[in-house]
């Protein structure tokens, strides 16, 4: 009867250290990293850079000004 009073008694750990809690949230969580690490390379490395002098830029075509 004690033996079966054990297997009936269901002890849980916490959620933090459980293995799916993780899993789902290593998902976004990757995705964001990567979302950021994207930005920071736009920004840096990426970024246009400014024009000359007496030129402008139209759209992707860039004429030089007549004066």
């Amino acid at each position: 009867m004690e033996k079966m009073h054990m297997a009936d008694e269901h002890t849980t750990k916490p959620w933090w250290k459980q293995l799916w809690p993780w899993l789902l949230i290593s998902g976004p969580a990757v995705a964001m990293i990567g979302c950021a690490i994207t930005i920071w390379l736009a920004i840096n490395l990426h970024a246009d850079k400014p024009l000359r002098d007496g030129v402008i830029k139209q759209g992707l075509k860039v004429e030089q000004v007549q004066k």
